[in-house]
Protein backbone atom coordinates (compact mmCIF):
# COMPACT_ATOMS: atom_id res chain seq x y z
CA UNK A 1 0.00 0.00 0.00
CA UNK A 2 1.44 3.32 -1.00
CA UNK A 3 -1.45 5.56 0.02
CA UNK A 4 -5.17 5.81 0.60
CA UNK A 5 -7.14 8.63 -0.99
CA UNK A 6 -10.45 10.10 0.04
CA UNK A 7 -12.36 13.05 -1.37
CA UNK A 8 -10.25 15.48 0.68
CA UNK A 9 -7.35 13.53 2.19
CA UNK A 10 -4.31 11.45 1.38
CA UNK A 11 -3.22 8.87 3.96
CA UNK A 12 0.38 7.97 3.12
CA UNK A 13 3.82 6.95 4.31
CA UNK A 14 5.76 9.47 6.40
CA UNK A 15 8.13 12.03 4.86
CA UNK A 16 10.96 14.00 6.45
CA UNK A 17 8.87 17.14 5.95
CA UNK A 18 6.26 15.68 8.36
CA UNK A 19 8.64 15.64 11.32
CA UNK A 20 8.37 19.31 12.25
CA UNK A 21 4.57 19.58 12.21
CA UNK A 22 4.33 16.17 13.94
CA UNK A 23 6.63 17.43 16.69
CA UNK A 24 4.48 20.56 17.05
CA UNK A 25 1.41 18.36 17.49
CA UNK A 26 3.19 16.30 20.14
CA UNK A 27 4.14 19.47 22.01
CA UNK A 28 0.55 20.77 22.02
CA UNK A 29 -1.16 20.16 25.39
CA UNK A 30 -4.62 20.07 23.79
CA UNK A 31 -3.61 17.45 21.24
CA UNK A 32 -1.95 15.38 24.00
CA UNK A 33 -4.76 15.88 26.55
CA UNK A 34 -5.88 12.23 26.42
CA UNK A 35 -2.45 10.77 25.61
CA UNK A 36 -0.18 11.76 28.47
CA UNK A 37 3.03 13.73 28.59
CA UNK A 38 4.14 16.10 25.85
CA UNK A 39 6.89 14.71 23.63
CA UNK A 40 10.28 16.27 23.00
CA UNK A 41 11.37 16.65 19.39
CA UNK A 42 13.65 13.65 19.83
CA UNK A 43 10.86 11.41 21.14
CA UNK A 44 8.51 12.68 18.44
CA UNK A 45 11.03 11.90 15.68
CA UNK A 46 11.70 8.48 17.24
CA UNK A 47 7.97 7.70 17.12
CA UNK A 48 7.95 8.21 13.35
CA UNK A 49 10.99 5.94 13.00
CA UNK A 50 9.06 3.25 14.95
CA UNK A 51 5.96 3.79 12.80
CA UNK A 52 8.04 3.32 9.64
CA UNK A 53 9.77 0.18 10.96
CA UNK A 54 6.44 -1.34 12.05
CA UNK A 55 4.93 -0.60 8.63
CA UNK A 56 7.91 -2.14 6.83
CA UNK A 57 7.67 -5.27 8.99
CA UNK A 58 3.86 -5.77 8.89
CA UNK A 59 2.63 -3.93 5.80
CA UNK A 60 0.35 -1.65 7.83
CA UNK A 61 0.72 0.87 10.63
CA UNK A 62 0.36 4.55 11.50
CA UNK A 63 0.44 6.75 8.40
CA UNK A 64 0.63 10.48 7.80
CA UNK A 65 -2.54 12.33 6.80
CA UNK A 66 -2.48 15.35 4.52
CA UNK A 67 -5.08 17.58 2.93
CA UNK A 68 -5.05 16.48 -0.71
CA UNK A 69 -5.70 19.94 -2.18
CA UNK A 70 -2.81 21.62 -0.36
CA UNK A 71 -0.45 18.84 0.74
CA UNK A 72 -0.64 20.17 4.31
CA UNK A 73 0.29 17.54 6.93
CA UNK A 74 -2.51 17.40 9.51
CA UNK A 75 -1.80 14.27 11.55
CA UNK A 76 -1.91 10.51 11.40
CA UNK A 77 -4.31 7.59 10.99
CA UNK A 78 -3.86 3.89 10.57
CA UNK A 79 -3.85 0.45 12.08
CA UNK A 80 -1.62 -1.10 14.73
CA UNK A 81 -1.37 -4.30 16.74
CA UNK A 82 -2.85 -3.96 20.22
CA UNK A 83 -0.01 -3.57 22.71
CA UNK A 84 1.06 -6.58 24.75
CA UNK A 85 -0.37 -6.64 28.25
CA UNK A 86 -3.79 -5.34 27.26
CA UNK A 87 -6.83 -7.38 28.31
CA UNK A 88 -7.64 -8.09 24.63
CA UNK A 89 -5.79 -8.74 21.38
CA UNK A 90 -6.30 -7.66 17.79
CA UNK A 91 -5.70 -4.77 15.45
CA UNK A 92 -6.72 -1.27 16.44
CA UNK A 93 -7.51 1.78 14.37
CA UNK A 94 -6.40 5.21 15.47
CA UNK A 95 -6.03 8.82 14.44
CA UNK A 96 -4.59 12.04 15.79
CA UNK A 97 -4.96 15.43 14.17
CA UNK A 98 -3.50 18.88 14.69
CA UNK A 99 -5.91 21.27 16.40
CA UNK A 100 -6.24 23.29 13.18
CA UNK A 101 -7.74 20.16 11.55
CA UNK A 102 -10.35 19.52 14.25
CA UNK A 103 -14.03 19.99 13.43
CA UNK A 104 -13.77 19.38 9.66
CA UNK A 105 -14.70 15.69 9.60
CA UNK A 106 -11.14 14.70 8.67
CA UNK A 107 -10.77 12.08 11.44
CA UNK A 108 -13.92 10.25 10.34
CA UNK A 109 -12.96 10.52 6.66
CA UNK A 110 -9.46 9.13 7.24
CA UNK A 111 -10.76 6.44 9.60
CA UNK A 112 -13.31 5.20 7.05
CA UNK A 113 -10.55 4.84 4.46
CA UNK A 114 -8.39 2.96 6.96
CA UNK A 115 -11.30 0.66 7.91
CA UNK A 116 -11.94 -0.14 4.25
CA UNK A 117 -8.26 -0.96 3.76
CA UNK A 118 -8.19 -3.13 6.89
CA UNK A 119 -11.23 -5.14 5.87
CA UNK A 120 -11.02 -5.17 2.06
CA UNK A 121 -7.26 -5.38 1.52
CA UNK A 122 -5.86 -6.89 4.72
CA UNK A 123 -8.87 -9.15 5.30
CA UNK A 124 -9.13 -8.38 9.00
CA UNK A 125 -12.20 -9.93 10.64
CA UNK A 126 -12.52 -7.18 13.27
CA UNK A 127 -10.97 -3.80 14.06
CA UNK A 128 -10.82 -2.29 17.54
CA UNK A 129 -10.48 1.27 18.82
CA UNK A 130 -9.36 2.38 22.27
CA UNK A 131 -9.41 5.75 23.99
CA UNK A 132 -9.69 7.23 27.44
CA UNK A 133 -13.15 7.29 28.95
CA UNK A 134 -13.02 11.10 28.90
CA UNK A 135 -12.11 11.44 25.20
CA UNK A 136 -15.60 12.12 23.93
CA UNK A 137 -14.41 13.52 20.57
CA UNK A 138 -12.67 10.27 19.61
CA UNK A 139 -15.58 8.22 20.87
CA UNK A 140 -17.87 10.27 18.61
CA UNK A 141 -15.65 9.42 15.62
CA UNK A 142 -15.79 5.75 16.60
CA UNK A 143 -19.58 5.84 16.58
CA UNK A 144 -19.70 7.82 13.29
CA UNK A 145 -17.63 5.15 11.53
CA UNK A 146 -19.95 2.40 12.74
CA UNK A 147 -18.07 1.08 15.77
CA UNK A 148 -19.95 -0.04 18.87
CA UNK A 149 -19.06 -0.22 22.54
CA UNK A 150 -19.98 -2.79 25.15
CA UNK A 151 -19.31 -1.21 28.57
CA UNK A 152 -18.35 -4.69 29.82
CA UNK A 153 -15.21 -4.36 27.64
CA UNK A 154 -14.08 -1.11 29.27
CA UNK A 155 -10.80 -1.45 31.17
CA UNK A 156 -8.09 0.30 33.10
CA UNK A 157 -4.98 0.66 30.94
CA UNK A 158 -2.27 -1.25 32.83
CA UNK A 159 0.47 0.93 31.30
CA UNK A 160 -0.94 4.17 32.73
CA UNK A 161 -0.62 5.29 36.36
CA UNK A 162 -3.73 5.93 38.45
CA UNK A 163 -5.50 9.05 37.24
CA UNK A 164 -7.89 10.33 34.58
CA UNK A 165 -6.04 8.66 31.66
CA UNK A 166 -6.25 5.15 33.10
CA UNK A 167 -9.96 4.30 32.52
CA UNK A 168 -10.37 3.34 28.85
CA UNK A 169 -13.20 2.31 26.56
CA UNK A 170 -13.06 -0.28 23.80
CA UNK A 171 -15.03 -0.03 20.57
CA UNK A 172 -15.31 -2.74 17.90
CA UNK A 173 -16.47 -3.25 14.36
CA UNK A 174 -16.63 -6.55 12.47
CA UNK A 175 -15.96 -6.82 8.76
CA UNK A 176 -19.62 -7.53 7.96
CA UNK A 177 -20.95 -4.70 10.12
CA UNK A 178 -19.86 -1.81 7.90
CA UNK A 179 -22.59 0.36 6.45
Amino acid sequence: MTELRTERLTVRRWRDSDLEPWAAMNADPEVREHLGDLLTRERSDASVARFQADFDRRGYGWLAVEVAATGEFIGFAGLDQVDDGMPFTGVEIGWRLARSAWGHGYASEAALAVLAHGFDTLGLPEILAVTTATNHRSQAVMRRIGMTRDPADDFDDPTVPEGPLRPNVLYRIARGART
